[in-house]
Parts: C-alpha cells; sequence; structure tokens
C-alpha cells in the first residue's frame, strides 16, 4: 500500500506540473519527484512553430468562407459594370435574308433596292408580283437619352451591393478569427491532458511491474496488485480518450484554417496571464452599432430599398431614345444600295396597372429592411449584454481560481509534511492532491474561457481585427 499510495502521488504532481508549466510566476507549484516531469503543451522554445498570428494568416488565405467572401465582391463588381453599361450606347449588327412574292414586300423591297421602275405601276404587277429575294445588312445605333432613372438608380444599387459584400468580408474575417483563437487554444490545452496521461500510464506500468514483484515475493496482498492494474486500465482509458480529443482538436484547428484536417501542425504558444480591458456595457453598445459589419451592411439594404422605391417612381416617367440606322438591302451579297435613318423616340406608358404595384413592392420591402435594421440592432444589445457578462464571470472566476490553487498548494504542503512524520494517512494526501490538481484545472479553464470570452466581446463589438492581443 505504502508503494501504491506513493506512486499516486507521483502522478497527481505530474499531472499538475505538465498542466501549469505555463502558469509560472502566478503561483509556485509543490515541487515533484525527480524524473516525473513532463514537458508543457506548447513549450517549444527556440523551434518552428505555428504561432497565433501565423494561424491566423493561413486562416484569411486558405478558409473557403474568405474566398466565398472574395467571389461575393467580384460579383458585385460585375454587377456594377452590368449596370453601368445601360448608359452606353447600343450598336447591333443584324443581316436578314427574305424570299417571297407577297404584294407588299415586294413593293417594298424593290423600292429598298433602288430597282423600282414604271413597269412595277401595272396593277397585275403590283397584284401579282413575281417572287423575290432581299438580303438586308444594317447597324442599328442606340442611344438612351432618359430611360425613366433605372440606370441610375441600377448603379447606385450595385454601389450600395460592394458596400456590403465588403462587409460580407469584414464579419466573416472577425468570426474566423474568433474561431481560430478558440481552436488555437483548445490544441494547447488537449495537447497538455495528453501528455499528461501518456506519463500516468508509463509510471502507472512501472508500479504495476514493482507491485507484481512484491505480491510474488510474499510482502503485498493481491488487493493491492488487483488496485495498481485497476488503476492502470482507468489512465490507458484516459490516455485514449485524450488521444483523440487532441486528434479533434487538430481536426478544428485546420479546418478553420482552411487546411486537410490532417495537416501536422506544430502549435507553439501558451495560456500565459494577461490582463484584457473593456469599457463599460452601454459604450461597448455605442461601439458595436458603429463598427458591427453585419450592422453596417443591414444599413446598406435599407438604402437599397430607399433606391427600388425611387426607381418606382421613375416609372411615372417618359423614356427618351435616340437611335440611327445605316443599311443595304439587294437581291444578292454582292451589291446592294446603302439608306439611313436617324431619329428620336419618346415613349410615355399612359395606363399601367403594374407600376403602382411596384411602387407598393418597393415600399414595402423598405418597410421590411427597415425592420430587420431594429431587430438587429436589438439583437447586438443583447449579444453585447452577454458576452460582457461572460467575460466578466470569466474573469472573476480566474481571480478566485488563481487564489484556490495558492491555498490548494499550501494545504498540500503541509498533508504531506504531516505524512513525512506519520501523522496521517496516504489517504489525506491522495485527497490534498486531486484537490490541487482540480484547482489548477480549474484555472487553466477559468484562462481559456477568459480569452475566448475576450474574443467574444470584441466580435460582438465589431472590433476583432486583430489577434496580437491573445499571443503569448
Amino acid at each position: 500500500m505504502h508503494h501504491r499510495g506513493l506512486m499516486e502521488m507521483i502522478l497527481l504532481a505530474v499531472f499538475f506540473w505538465a498542466c501549469f508549466q505555463a502558469e509560472a510566476g502566478s503561483f509556485s507549484p509543490v515541487s515533484t519527484p525527480e524524473g516525473s516531469l513532463a514537458p508543457a503543451a506548447g513549450q517549444t522554445e527556440g523551434a518552428e512553430g505555428l504561432t497565433l498570428p501565423k494561424a491566423e494568416e493561413l486562416a484569411l488565405r486558405h478558409n473557403p468562407l474568405v474566398r466565398a467572401t472574395l467571389s461575393g465582391r467580384h460579383l458585385a463588381d460585375a454587377e456594377l459594370s452590368e449596370a453601368q453599361a445601360g448608359r452606353w450606347p447600343l450598336l447591333q449588327f443584324n443581316e436578314t435574308f427574305t424570299h417571297g412574292n407577297n404584294p407588299v414586300f415586294v413593293f417594298g423591297s424593290l423600292l429598298e433596292q433602288r430597282r423600282f421602275g414604271p413597269q412595277n405601276f401595272d396593277i397585275n404587277s403590283l397584284n401579282n408580283p413575281e417572287s423575290l429575294s432581299n438580303f438586308r445588312t444594317s447597324m442599328t445605333f442606340k442611344v438612351p437619352l432618359f430611360d425613366q432613372l433605372e440606370s441610375g438608380i441600377r448603379i447606385a444599387q450595385a454601389r450600395i451591393g460592394q458596400q456590403q459584400a465588403e462587409m460580407q468580408k469584414e464579419l466573416v474575417k472577425q468570426q474566423l478569427r474568433l474561431e481560430v483563437i478558440r481552436a488555437y487554444y483548445g490544441v494547447l490545452v488537449a495537447q497538455a491532458r495528453k501528455e499528461v496521461a501518456e506519463e500516468a500510464v508509463r509510471l502507472a506500468e512501472a508500479d504495476v511491474r514493482r507491485i507484481r514483484d512484491l505480491f510474488e515475493t510474499g510482502l503485498v496482498v493481491q488487493s493491492d496488485l488487483l488496485a495498481a492494474e485497476v488503476q492502470l486500465a482507468e489512465f490507458r482509458q484516459q490516455e485514449i480518450q485524450t488521444a483523440g480529443e487532441l486528434v479533434t482538436a487538430h481536426a478544428f484547428l485546420n479546418t478553420a484554417l482552411g487546411l486537410p484536417v490532417h495537416t501536422p501542425q506544430n502549435v507553439t504558444g501558451q495560456l500565459t496571464e494577461k490582463t484584457f480591458a473593456l469599457p463599460d456595457p452601454e459604450e461597448l453598445i455605442r461601439l458595436s452599432l458603429l463598427h458591427r459589419p453585419d450592422y453596417a451592411r443591414v444599413g446598406f439594404a435599407v438604402r437599397s430599398t430607399e433606391k427600388k422605391v425611387r426607381g418606382a417612381w421613375g416609372q411615372y416617367l417618359p423614356r427618351v431614345d435616340l437611335y440611327s440606322t445605316y443599311g443595304i438591302s439587294n437581291r444578292d451579297l454582292a451589291s446592294g444600295t446603302p439608306d439611313y435613318a436617324v431619329g428620336a423616340g419618346l415613349t410615355y406608358n399612359l395606363f399601367d396597372l403594374g407600376r403602382r404595384a411596384r411602387l407598393d413592392q418597393a415600399r414595402a420591402a423598405q418597410s421590411q429592411a427597415t425592420s430587420e435594421q431594429e431587430h438587429l440592432a436589438n439583437q447586438i444589445r443583447l449579444e453585447v449584454i452577454r458576452t460582457y457578462q461572460q467575460f466578466v464571470s470569466a474573469r472573476e472566476r480566474l481571480v478566485f481560481a488563481a487564489g484556490a490553487v495558492a491555498q490548494a498548494g499550501e494545504a498540500l504542503r503541509i498533508v504531506r509534511d504531516r505524512y513525512q512524520e506519520g501523522l496521517t494517512t496516504i489517504t489525506e494526501v491522495l485527497r490534498a492532491q486531486t484537490t490541487y490538481v482540480r484547482t489548477g484545472m480549474n484555472l487553466l479553464a477559468a484562462r481559456y474561457d477568459y480569452y475566448v470570452g475576450y474574443g467574444q466581446v470584441l466580435l460582438a463589438s465589431g472590433r476583432l481585427t486583430d489577434v496580437l492581443p491573445f499571443a503569448s
């Protein structure tokens, strides 16, 4: 039993040291037995690895969501070019061939071909003409002088679409930064747990071998050997679980980076002690309504519907076009007689039931967009309050967790001294060690929540534009 108790003390000390090596300076860990130290997660000083800024750079370069937003901007640019083309002249080329004996067709074609003569005034020739072939080549030039505000409205909406695409791109980038922060530090936590589990299994295997030797010589009872084997089985289960958690954490990180899920990553960094400062919630709400990309995007949508209403009113205005044509007509393609025409046209719809319906649709769309903007503003206020309180909670838990670690460490020191003097049992030592490890793990979890909580507040206020404040 004495050997098993010492083994448990070693394992728990190893567990504490590996999880909290990065916490040096925030509290003084109890010394661990010689040879039982496991490397701290993410401590690869001097080696090339994946830092948080590098992870952000990779994500912004490779994540499919970023490429999708870039495609959205290209689409908006193309829509603007298409809308601007509506103000340019239209030049068309036409080539037609017609063969027939329709009296009107024959009469007109002869005139176009400059082949109409006195004989064509014969009544029989006019009523029953011979069939005729006519090749007509023409160029048409059309300029919209006033198109009922249609081109101007389309251009304005396309430019608003460009701004919406930019806001969408910025929103995706900020959301992606938060995912990178979560995934990056999630890998560090998973690495620490896996390293501890592996070291625990190695020490437990060695302990089982020692106790088996003692059992075979009759120095310990079989229950001690069975207890050691049960503990080894539990440690092996934990090792399997932590290995799977680490693979999942790496897959989550690679997914955020836009890389294949099995891409090997040497994640470097630490969950070091940091202090993040935030303004009060009212100021955060004000900043969020100024900087949130999604709120700005909805505002642009409202402006777009305003343009749509103006365009619907434009349907009550006339349309003015300038046009000219130049053509050649003949019985074949080899020759012909040219002709031209220049003119202007004004079109006004005196009666169009659809105009009123289109205006009502535009007004309804404007009202809907305004209501959605107001709803989003309320949701943003709620999100800011929620994320701020989560951050405050993590900050307070971090303070208490650090104090609890210091108290548990002092309690462990006292219990170990009493155990060395034979004044207490191994059960008390194990309980103190377990409490110390649990408080340490709570500190690590609180620090992770503190980091993520700060990122969530920045995202809620539209200001998560950089990851450098989080980097070690």
